[in-house]
């Protein structure tokens, strides 16, 4: 299942990059995240708490940068164990690019999922997989709606 998106973010594209790749941020637009760890430049380990219908599980999460253009481009790769739940990976390619004194933010990713989750359904799935990109895309460019040009708030 292929999921995109884009959004507009009021700040130049350096300081976008700045937060897509800042432990603090990302741990506050996850949805669900209850821990958000980076171990390594590229590399994040991150519990989080989620629920597609009846399927409730902690995942246990180690997200990884491959592909970095900085401050352009880069692929984002994960998979979280679920325990019985079963377990998601997937991987969303996400660009940065100039637009109307802003940034626009585009995504494209992709999910693959096992186990008693994917027994929900996948249009279940898919409309959950949605809005919650939606939410965490939400979330990132709301931290931008003060920022000013020149970068201070």
């Amino acid at each position: 299942m292929d999921i995109t998106g884009q959004f507009h973010i009021p700040a130049s594209p350096e300081s976008v990059w700045q937060q897509l790749v800042d432990p603090v941020v990302l741990a506050r637009c996850i949805p669900g995240c209850e821990a958000l760890t980076q171990i390594a430049p590229d590399t994040y380990e991150c519990r989080i708490r989620a629920a597609y219908g009846p399927v409730k599980a902690n995942f246990a999460t180690v997200l990884t940068l491959t592909n970095v253009l900085v401050p352009v481009s880069y692929t984002l790769t994960g998979r979280g164990q679920g325990g019985v739940a079963g377990f998601g990976e997937g991987s969303a390619d996400v660009e940065l690019a100039p637009d109307d004194g802003g940034t626009r933010l585009s995504y494209v990713a992709r999910v693959n999922i096992g186990g008693r989750i994917a027994q929900v359904g996948e249009r279940l799935f898919s409309i959950t997989t949605r809005k919650l990109a939606e939410r965490f895309f939400t979330t990132f460019a709301s931290g931008f709606a003060t920022e000013v040009p020149g970068g201070a708030a």
